[in-house]
């Protein structure tokens, strides 16, 4: 894990409440039917629940992607995210260990 990376993908409050967002996956609405057996969140309900366009959300999802907070998982011409909490409490730990 590149600790640098994970700061700096966290050094954005939407990003930041994006990740508090997933957590509970009643924060977006429900999933469509055909979706029902997914696990994650469209991108398209974090656009809508974020009140961003779609390349801002699309940038932002890509960055807490590349420091490994989210993983991502297409469907059609669905990504579905969903939080990588094993990465999370890795970084947590590093964290503080160094701090």
């Amino acid at each position: 894990m590149d600790i640098d990376r994970t700061l700096s993908a966290l050094n954005n409050p939407v990003r930041r409440q994006i990740l508090a967002w997933l957590k509970d996956r009643s924060n977006f609405p429900p999933a469509l039917p055909e979706h029902a057996d997914l696990s994650g969140v469209c991108v398209g309900y974090i656009q809508e629940r974020a009140n961003l366009s779609q390349s801002t959300i699309s940038t932002y999802m890509r960055l807490l992607k590349d420091a490994e907070l989210v993983t991502s998982e297409r469907h059609g011409q669905w990504t579905f995210y969903r939080r990588d909490e094993d990465a999370i409490a890795a970084a947590l730990k590093i964290l503080a260990e160094e701090l």
